[in-house]
């Protein structure tokens, strides 16, 4: 399954026990055991003349305080168990409370609490013999009881998997669907598929088994940059690029996947650059918005918006930087 080119709690009471997690109040984004994301050095190649991930991958908290993931590994590694020049694979709960990445050594799949404590190893058939972790990806439900893992093989050939951590349950997902992430209380995964006549079905798949909610967005749809399902597993937050030259910011719109209803746009208060990479519904309908800016070699500023579905005002949640040092960062929620 392909994984999207650019590179959502009081509802989600399910069971963390795997985890020692119980269920966070859904506006609990605060607090000083709460990760605002992880990012890992980037140090120069003399040999390769060129620049690659180094040193441990570090946590940013809330508070401002950073620590060091000692387990993580550093780099991806390929068919072979060769250690490639890209950054491990990793992902941040929309909560900041539970991490996934792959584990240095064996560069298997893991679970924990980001505070600490015992990771969860995830099944050994979520990276199939033969297949490196170069070509996975990692996407966490709101509060990290779900791991979606996505295949970026090409040919698409694997279809993604969704484990449920405390259980290791497993979903598959079809091969030829590009997975956009989980609804917001986890019990849903959006994606879409390109058809023969390249119109483009968005699906909004069940994880019980139940029937999946699918439809033909219009094209303002179907080109967006970012995609988030609210809890109730048919509405979607849809995020479109600005036009500097326009000097038109970001804009999201709310999409129904039942009715086929599309709102007016609303702009993102931010800069017509900046690049909102990262939605997500908190259970209680709560959407957010990851925001970034900054080139390489330049600071990195994260901004976390907070859109009104019914009003379409927009508030900001959360404002932080990332060294100009970084080879690789994600936030909480991406």
């Amino acid at each position: 399954m392909r994984h999207p080119s650019a590179t959502a709690a009081l509802l989600a009471a399910a069971v963390l026990g795997g985890l020692g997690l119980v269920p966070a109040a859904a506006h609990a984004r605060t607090g000083p055991e709460v990760a605002r994301a992880a990012w890992i050095t980037s140090c120069y190649d003399k040999k390769e003349r060129d620049f690659a991930p180094c040193g441990r991958w570090r946590l940013l908290w809330r508070d401002g305080r950073q620590t060091t993931i000692r387990d993580a590994a550093i780099t991806k590694i390929d068919s072979a168990g060769k250690e490639t020049r890209d950054p491990s694979t990793f992902a941040i709960s929309g909560d900041g409370k539970v991490l996934a990445y792959e584990r240095a050594g064996d560069h298997r799949l893991v679970v924990r609490r980001a505070a600490g404590g015992p990771a969860t190893v995830l099944p050994k058939s979520v990276r199939p013999k033969g297949l490196g972790t170069d070509v996975i990806g990692l996407d966490l439900s709101s509060t990290g009881d779900k791991v979606l893992i996505d295949y970026q093989d090409d040919p698409a050939r694997l279809p993604a998997k969704v484990v449920t951590v405390a259980t290791g349950k497993i979903t598959t997902l079809p091969a030829e669907d590009t997975v956009l992430g989980f609804s917001g209380d986890g019990d849903e995964v959006l994606a879409t598929r390109l058809q023969g006549d390249n119109t483009t079905t968005m699906y909004a798949y069940r994880l019980d088994g139940g029937a999946p909610i699918k439809s033909t967005p219009p094209q303002v749809v179907a080109n967006a940059l970012a995609y988030a399902l609210a809890p109730d597993g048919k509405t979607v937050a849809v995020f479109t690029e600005g036009d500097t030259a326009k000097k038109r910011p970001p804009r999201a719109r709310i999409y129904d996947l039942e009715t086929g209803d599309l709102s007016a746009a609303a702009d993102l208060p931010v800069k017509a650059d900046a690049l909102p990479y990262a939605p997500w519904w908190t259970a209680d309908g709560r959407l957010n918005v990851v925001v970034h800016s900054g080139d390489e070699r330049e600071t990195a500023v994260i901004r976390v918006l907070t859109v009104d579905p019914q009003s379409q005002q927009t508030t900001q949640a959360d404002k932080y930087t990332i060294s100009k040092t970084r080879h690789a960062y994600f936030a909480a929620g991406e």
